[in-house]
């Protein structure tokens, strides 16, 4: 049984747990429950109404935070020729082929984003069991497999471009700030997320497509969101 320690109960106790809460009041809550010794991540768990073993009902995509995620964000861009050169103008931590594909296999993934060429991905391929299970693999579904438009991938990288996608228990967790981030800079990226996730939501789905939402802080409670805050989103 998961026993919490006397700071975490205390900081249960300022919450009630049969309140949904609107989107700013989850974020001061969240950050007023904080009490690590650190700069925590602020966290969004949703729990989807869609069926993950069914392929028409995925939900995976990616939502630019527009206050980033308060780290730096080192970017692997795998390209040769006209593709190195502007990753290298673009000022990528790490370009490469296949000596950089080697290397990956023997176990290294010092970087945050990978980003690849579509004539790279014959190669990049076999490196799915390595990155794939840190969620480090290219895919044009999250905007990191690109012909021409490298700069402004790794640009978007940089600014807070996360990755969102179904686990197997039909949940979506996303990170979408720190602690130390002004309240109203982290409501508007969670915003911006819940935003992305709703223009995701499958065509054919029927029901309920997010069935609760929580925030949280790394090492803090689950917050839960009010669903018609959520819900009176406009997606644009």
């Amino acid at each position: 049984m998961l026993h919490h320690g006397k700071k975490y109960q205390t900081a249960v106790k300022s919450l009630d747990k049969n309140n949904a809460y609107s989107l700013s009041e989850a974020i001061d809550l969240a950050k007023e429950a904080s009490y690590a010794g650190f700069d925590e991540t602020v966290e969004v768990h949703l729990r989807m109404g869609v069926d993950p073993r069914n392929a028409e009902q995925q939900v995976r995509g990616t939502a630019l935070l527009p206050n980033g995620l308060g780290k730096t964000i080192r970017v692997m861009v795998f390209a040769q020729g006209e593709g190195a050169r502007l990753a290298t103008e673009a000022g990528a931590e790490h370009i490469g082929t296949d000596d950089v594909i080697k290397k990956i296999e023997g176990g290294w993934t010092d970087f945050d984003v990978s980003i690849a060429t579509p004539d790279m991905m014959g190669k990049v391929g076999k490196l799915g069991k390595v990155l794939g299970r840190k969620g480090l693999m290219p895919n044009p579904k999250s905007g990191t497999v690109v012909a021409e438009d490298i700069p402004r991938a790794i640009s978007d990288a940089r600014k807070g471009r996360v990755e969102f996608r179904l686990d197997r228990t039909a949940i979506i967790h996303v990170p979408i700030g720190k602690v130390s981030f002004e309240a109203a800079k982290l409501v508007e990226n969670l915003t911006a997320l819940l935003e992305a996730i709703l223009k995701a939501r499958p065509a054919s789905l029927k029901g309920q497509y997010i069935k609760s939402a929580y925030i949280a802080t790394t090492m803090g409670p689950g917050i839960k969101l009010d669903m018609k805050a959520i819900g009176a989103i406009s997606l644009g």
